[in-house]
This record gives C-alpha cells, structure tokens and sequence, in this order.
C-alpha cells in the first residue's frame, strides 16, 4: 500500500479538545461513593463485542454534530442510495479519506501492553492495575473526572497513561478507549491523545475508533482522524465520518471528492449547516474548499466537541459566552490548544492549575509568555509583576509580601489556589528565617501544592502546635512529628473556622490514614469530633482490597472517585481510607500531598 503522512500545517493545531464522556451504567451496584452514581449524562459509544485483544478490530466511531449536538453512538444502516459509477468511484475515495496507510511488520504494536510510561518515565509497574479488565473500565465509565484533589488528578493522570498490561477480560483497545475518555473528562487533551497512539489505528476496536474522533477533535487536529475513516464510515455516525473523510480527502488534495461528501452530508439534513460550515472552513485552510467560508455564532448555544476542535483548529474566535458556559473540561484543552487565543488560554489557565492539568512550571510559562506580549492586559500586566516580584525582590520579607498580594486577589476559590500553585517554587526558596508576621499556612501550602515538602519541613521549628501552618506540616511533611496526640488535634480544632469542623476531621483523617497517630489516639480525637473513620461502604471496601491486592493503578483510580466534586463535598472517612491505601500501596508521597492539600483547600 501507499503511505502518506499527514502534517496539518495550514493553520491547523495540533492540541485542543474532546468529550468522550459518561458511558451507560453497569448492571451491578455502583462502586462509587454516595452520591457519584449518575454522572453527567454525554453519549458515549457501545462496547467492543469481544473481550479477547484481536489484531483487525474493525472500529466504530463516536461522537459528531447532528443539529447543534453531539449525538448517541448508533450503528446506522448505510445509505444505500443509488448512484452513478462516477459517484462510486468519488465515494470509495471519499470513504477512505483519499488517504493510504500502511504499518511495517516491524512498527507494529501488540495489545497486550498499551501505554506511554514505564516506570523507568514515571510510569506505574505493568500490574498497576491488576487483572480484572472489565472491573477497572467499569469504574472508568462511571468517574465524571473532576476531582477536589490536585494531586489526585496528577496520580490518576500518571497512572492511566502507565504502560499496563491488559488483563484476559477485556479487549486491550477497549481498555485504552475507556482511559482515554476518561483522561478527555479530566481535561487532559494530550495525554489522552498519547493513549490513543498507543493503540495501531488497525487495531482498534469500535471503542477506541469513537474515542479517537473526540481526542482529535479536542486535540484540534482533524488529520489525526483519518486513519479512522473507513472503520467509522462503515460502523457509526455515517454523516459526521462523511464530514471527517472529506477533510481528510483534502488534505491529501482531492477537491472533488471532498465536496462531493460536504454536498451529500448537507442534503441529508442529519447535521447542523453550521458544523458543516465549520468543516468547510477547515478545506478552505487546506486549498481544497471555499476560502471565504463565514462563520456565524448568532443562534449557536453550546459549545461541542465538534465545534471546538474545528474553530480552534482553524484560529476561529469562540465567543466568550459559549467559552465560560463550556464544560469544565473543555477548559483545561482550550489551556492545552496552542491555537487558542493567548487571552482565552490565561483566563482559563487558574482553574487548569488548581485542578493540576497545569504543573506549577507550565502555569508561571503560560503567564510569562502572555505578559510578553505586545499590550497585555492591565490586569495580568499587575499580576505577573507581582509573581515576578515573589521570585525577584531583594530580601525575603518583600517575597513574601509579593506572594501574599497574590494569594489574596480575590476571584474564586479556584483562583486562589491556583495563586499558591504559581508560587509554589518561589515558596521553596524562601528562608526559614524570613519574618512572616503570622501563620505562614498558605506558604506551606504553596510549596506542597509543587510537591517542596523537603522545603516545607524545614519550617516545622517556626510554627506553633495547634496552628493550621502546624496541621499542614503535620501531614504533609517527609517525616511524623513529634508530640502528635488527640491533644493536639484538640487544640487545632479549638481555632478551626471551617464549616463543621470539616478541616480538623481531615487532619485526624490525614494522621490516621498515615498512621502518624496511634489508634487510641484516633479514637479518641474522633469521639471529640464526632466523625466515624472506620464506615464501611462498597467503595471503602473496593480501594482497600486494591490496596491488600497491591495495585496502585487501582486504588489511583478508586481514590479519585471518592474525591469528586469539591472538597466540602468529601466525607472525612474517604480521606482516610484513601491516605491509607495510597500509603500501603508505596505511594506515600501522593498520599501526603493530598492530605495537606485538604487542609488547604477548606
């Protein structure tokens, strides 16, 4: 066969977004905490048919734009219509992009172990997450990927795109499907866009096809789609696949064929003449469509995948409306989209970096490079001066009055995390000795939030027993303090201002989880309390058989179900149960992060 790469490079991204989202419920009861049973309800594709890998898996497409939407998976009948020979010959060409692909014997890749880290790369060992296949993808269809914990999302990230092996009970590219999509609801665009890579576009089982059409489109790289064509042309959303093949024809340069498929789509009336629209303007970038091609927002209510692969791709502006009432999601890819608009990836950088689709690293660069920019807004002009400040000014005292003025700028509760984040290495680098004036909690949690906890011990002499700076350190450091009692909860406690003392119930949670309290200890600070540690649900009963199972990869992935939402929406006793099993698992560290992580966050 002929082979043909694809580089999009006529104003065309190669990042951007897709929602793969909740899959139907599984029969059985639901393992995920109280009140996660029904996420939000986004259509997603059927399953493969067989649970064993196979080398040909003919696959069937997600997702596309059928009147404004994002439609459910179905297996259409196909369009039987007659036409002329011509015409058949334009569709053959049509139905497989006008592209060719071929894979040596030598690059091929089994399905038996898919995934881009190794533990060598930060990656989790092969048996992360165990052998029940069809259990691990269950739980993946049912987690709506927003999290309260940063650092619950940052282990989850790592361990889905882990090189794991495939258990006997699934179909490896399902797995990958089911991965995927769900690091696609966490908003992590490019790591699902690795997964998906993972997987020879031939060997994809209809799952993975549906998963591969969202990935791209939120990746804003519609090529990518191409190989997928004739798999989903012949398997799914007929319409929306025609739309897909006749970008792909133009790109490879087949003007004919590629308006030909826009016209038939058109006349079909199954899609909106808007999305429709929206892939012309993509072939006008190509040569092979109408260039002057307007796109109108006027009457248009929603952001979709569709819509926000397409317009990104093509440096289409999405108005601010639909961008704020876009999917949390959808945020964290506009972030991750380098065609974005460099004011719409700032505005949507804060909530990125709290929920950690943004290392701290990543969000100061994001910041950096918008302030570079011919007239910044007055606004970030103020705010990266003062992080520049946090990072530059002559004495410690100034730092610190820098990065106080930051964490106290107001906005959401999102922004000002995300202001700690930012600090996070500035934090580090500030003297134990540095004249704080208070409670130096926010620093601590500054450093934490970018993992300093070396740095963070080092100021345990300077804080007082009892503190919130003292309750931070006392489960987030490397190592257990000394003099830890139900007596020192009770004096943090005496000070707490969170609602329901729900900041005191996770430090006992924290210390208990880590075993830096004895278990007499515990009790009693949980009768002053009033908190039961000990509740048994299916969900506590699940992540700690993963953990007497020795699969962190798994109870990863159970620990971020028992944090969905907001943290004063996480009953204490998950905070347990999860810093436990973390801890027996051998990732104590992740375990510490999220557990000062609560104390900061409430």
């Amino acid at each position: 066969m002929k082979k043909n790469t694809l580089a999009l490079t006529l104003g065309l991204s190669a990042t951007a977004l897709a929602a793969i989202l909740v899959l139907p419920a599984i029969a059985q009861e639901s393992l995920l905490p109280e009140g996660f049973g029904t996420p939000a309800d986004t259509p997603a594709p059927k399953s493969s048919p067989t649970p064993s890998p196979s080398p040909t898996a003919t696959p069937t497409p997600g997702s596309a734009p059928t009147n404004g939407a994002v439609p459910p998976p179905v297996t259409p009948t196909l369009d039987t219509t007659t036409v002329g020979a011509a015409d058949e010959e334009d569709e053959e060409e049509v139905e497989s992009g006008g592209l060719k692909y071929d894979l040596p014997p030598g690059a091929r890749r089994l399905l038996t172990r898919i995934g881009p880290l190794t533990p060598e790369t930060g990656g989790l060992a092969p048996d992360a997450f165990g052998v029940r296949g069809q259990y691990a993808a269950a739980i993946m269809r049912k987690t709506s990927g927003q999290f309260a914990s940063r650092w619950g999302q940052i282990l989850l990230r790592r361990a889905l795109a882990s090189a794991i092996d495939t258990p006997s009970t699934i179909n490896g590219a399902d797995l990958a499907a089911e991965r995927a999509s769900l690091l696609l609801r966490m908003g992590e665009s490019i790591t699902a866009r690795r997964i998906v890579q993972s997987v020879d576009y031939d060997r994809a089982s209809p799952r993975l096809v549906a998963a591969a059409q969202q990935v791209y489109l939120a990746n804003a790289d519609p090529a990518g789609m191409c190989p997928y064509v004739p798999a989903g042309l012949a398997h799914g959303d007929e319409q929306a696949w025609r739309l897909s093949a006749a970008i792909c024809a133009g790109l490879s340069g087949e003007a004919g064929p590629a308006g030909w498929a826009v016209s038939r789509v058109r006349s079909s009336g199954r899609i909106s003449n808007f999305d429709i629209l929206l892939a012309e303007r993509v072939l006008g970038a190509t040569g092979a469509g109408r260039r002057s091609t307007t796109i109108e927002w006027d009457n248009i209510d929603r952001l979709t995948s569709w819509r926000f692969g397409m317009a990104t791709a093509t440096a289409i502006e999405v108005p601010e409306a639909l961008r704020t009432s876009a999917p949390y999601y959808m945020k964290g890819w506009a972030v991750l989209a380098p065609m974005t608009g460099m004011a719409n990836r700032v505005t949507a950088a804060p909530e990125a970096a709290a929920r950690g689709v943004l290392s701290s690293d990543a969000y100061v660069s994001l910041l950096s490079a918008a302030a570079s920019e011919e007239e910044p807004a007055e606004a970030l002009a103020a705010q990266t001066d003062q992080l520049r400040g946090a990072f530059s000014l002559a004495t410690g005292a100034e730092r610190y009055a820098a990065m106080e003025q930051l964490w106290g700028a107001g906005g959401s509760a999102a922004q000002s995390y995300a202001a700690m984040v930012a600090t996070a290495r500035a934090a580090a680098a500030l003297s134990p000795s540095t004249d704080t004036g208070g409670d130096p909690w926010q620093l601590l949690g500054s450093m934490l939030a970018g993992g300093y906890d070396a740095n963070a011990l080092a100021w345990v002499p300077t804080v007082s027993v009892g503190s919130r700076a003292w309750g931070v350190l006392a489960v987030g450091s490397p190592r257990a303090l000394s003099g830890m009692s139900a007596g020192a909860v009770e004096r943090f406690s005496d000070d707490d201002d969170s609602a329901d003392t729900l900041r005191s119930k996770f430090l006992l949670a924290g210390l208990a989880g880590l075993g830096r309290l004895d278990a007499n200890a515990a009790a009693s600070a949980a009768g002053d309390l009033g908190v039961d540690l000990g509740r048994q649900t299916r969900w506590s009963r699940a992540i700690m058989a993963a953990a007497e199972r020795r699969e962190p990869g798994m109870v990863a992935l159970l620990a971020a179900t028992g944090m969905q939402g907001e943290w004063s929406k996480v009953p204490p006793y998950h905070l347990y149960y999860i810093v436990r099993a973390l801890r027996e698992v051998g990732l104590p560290s992740e375990a510490r992060m999220i557990a000062a992580e609560a104390l900061v966050r409430v």
